[in-house]
């Protein structure tokens, strides 16, 4: 099997690293340039940066702190959090970022994904869904940093999505958030298999194993992780880390 893309999920709030469990509990991680350092000597492939509080706070993306991770990182990364409009995007696009992660204005803005598509290209375009799974509706997309239940069906709207043009899909389950159980798969599998764009699974990775099952059992075309990257052990110690080209290579093997 073709090596798949492993990007650490890096969230950020006042500027800093933190993780989250379910998208609450945040705990604090240190500073995300430092954190780009580490991950350059560990040669990541590509990082995605989330602005956790922006939307919630109408706050406008942090383009200085964009701008000085573009000059640290080494690696190609994506940023997401407080995007409203065409030119927040140019800006962020400007500031080194190489693609935009949105997730609230997808669902707020009718044709949104399709206007900016068609200005700076559906490979620039990723849609954030964040899932969280009821117990009598079953799926449910949220938005606003999971506090809005959109009432729609995951894969109904990441067909939207895709009919809008999105060039990929970035899909976490808020039930799976920091529990370091494993992903989804039944919620990724669902998903890849309605739409033909790649989808990058967010949401449980505990091991280097629920990386392989995400991509195998799930379908996803990419994984992402926070926790598994960041903590050390069952104390939840911080230690920044990243698996071997060997290490990721067997993962998909």
């Amino acid at each position: 099997m073709r090596i798949k893309r492993v990007i650490p999920c890096l969230l950020l709030r006042n500027n800093g690293l933190v993780k989250t469990i379910r998208f609450k509990e945040s705990v604090y991680i240190g500073d995300p340039i430092n954190a780009v350092r580490i991950f350059n000597e560990k040669e990541v492939d590509e990082l995605v940066f989330l602005d956790i509080d922006a939307t919630r706070n109408r706050k406008d993306p942090s383009f200085g702190l964009i701008r000085n991770i573009a000059t640290e990182c080494f690696m190609p990364f994506s940023y997401g959090g407080g995007i409203e409009s065409l030119q927040q995007i140019e800006e962020i696009i400007k500031s080194g970022a190489e693609k935009i992660i949105i997730n609230t204005q997808a669902f707020l803005k009718q044709n949104f994904i399709s206007e900016a598509v068609a200005r700076f290209g559906s490979s620039t375009i990723v849609v954030s869904m964040d899932v969280k799974k009821k117990f009598i509706e079953g799926y449910l997309v949220y938005v606003n940093g999971g506090r809005q239940n959109t009432g729609i069906k995951p894969v109904d709207y990441a067909r939207q999505m895709e009919d809008q043009g999105a060039g990929e899909i970035f899909i976490t389950s808020i039930d799976r958030d920091g529990m370091m159980e494993g992903y989804d798969l039944e919620l990724i599998k669902s998903v890849t298999e309605a739409v033909t764009v790649p989808v990058i699974a967010c949401g449980g990775a505990g091991n280097l194993n629920d990386l392989g099952l995400a991509v195998k059992e799930g379908g996803a075309s990419a994984v992402a992780a926070g926790s598994l990257f960041v903590f050390q052990g069952k104390r939840r110690a911080v230690l920044i880390t990243y698996p071997s080209y060997n290490e990721i290579s067997n993962i998909f093997n």
